[in-house]
């Protein structure tokens, strides 16, 4: 049973190694690691990330973030939005659930979105079991919905961080460049999770999530088979600083 769950992006500016820099968004920053705290606070058997990746797929539970697969992505600016085909991937895609390793032969690469998603549990002093789900950018709504139930079916008290950003095509400078669909997507999805609505969510289109490069839709639709009945919700974090929507939200079933 899901006893807390979270929505958080996953630009790889997240990570101070990658920026050269403290915080390059500190507000976008505190909200992740503040919905994170409220994962661990509720004192779950497991917490489970969920994130999208070149392939649905299960991570070993010692996976890290290797950030040399992700360094070169900051030379421009719209890289460092964290989305945009190979921004999320690293050199030349996810390194794959199997066999390769982090720097040195040591803990397992992950997805970016994983493992940003292992950076914030680290952060916030998670030291309990961990479950990481890389989820299919194309996967469809049906197979990510029953990943969420299956999740929340895992153990009695289940946490879920949900990882993905929003659509990046937000401004001219975006990644994706302009796309009038993005702002209405966007704010769609926010309304939807602030009214804890899981069958808009459930809803998303994923030709025009692919269009408009929203690749936290098949995160998003795992949370909401995930959860059940009534939540109380909060967001935490909601903008589009670099033209890449990022929303980060607290959601506790009633």
């Amino acid at each position: 049973m899901i006893v807390s769950a979270a929505i958080c992006p996953c630009p790889p500016l997240l990570a101070v190694e990658l920026t050269g820099q403290a915080q390059v968004l500190p507000d976008l920053s505190t909200a992740c690691a503040a919905a994170v705290s409220r994962l661990v606070a509720a004192g779950p058997d497991v917490l489970v990330v969920a994130g999208p990746g070149d392939e649905t797929a299960d991570w070993p539970a010692d996976g890290r973030l290797d950030v040399a697969l992700y360094g070169p992505a900051l030379g421009h600016t719209s890289r460092a939005a964290g989305a945009g085909p190979g921004a999320g991937a690293g050199r030349g895609g996810d390194p794959g659930p199997d066999g390769d390793t982090g720097p040195g032969g040591g803990a397992p690469a992950l997805p970016l979105s994983l493992g940003i998603g292992a950076r914030l549990l680290d952060e916030a002093g998670y030291s309990g079991p961990r479950v990481f789900h890389g989820i299919g950018a194309l996967a469809p709504p049906a197979a990510c919905l029953r990943l969420g139930e299956q999740i929340a079916a895992s153990a009695p008290r289940v946490a879920l961080l949900a990882m993905g950003d929003g659509s990046a095509r937000h401004s001219v400078s975006a990644p994706g460049y302009l796309d009038e669909r993005a702002a209405p997507f966007d704010a769609a999805v926010e309304r939807a999770v602030r009214a804890g609505d899981l069958a808009a969510l459930a809803a998303l289109d994923p030709a025009l999530a692919a269009d408009l490069m929203a690749a936290g839709r098949p995160a998003w639709q795992v949370l909401a088979g995930a959860l059940a009945g009534n939540l109380v919700t909060e967001i935490l974090y909601s903008g589009a600083p670099l033209g890449v929507a990022y929303l980060v939200a607290a959601l506790t079933p009633r």
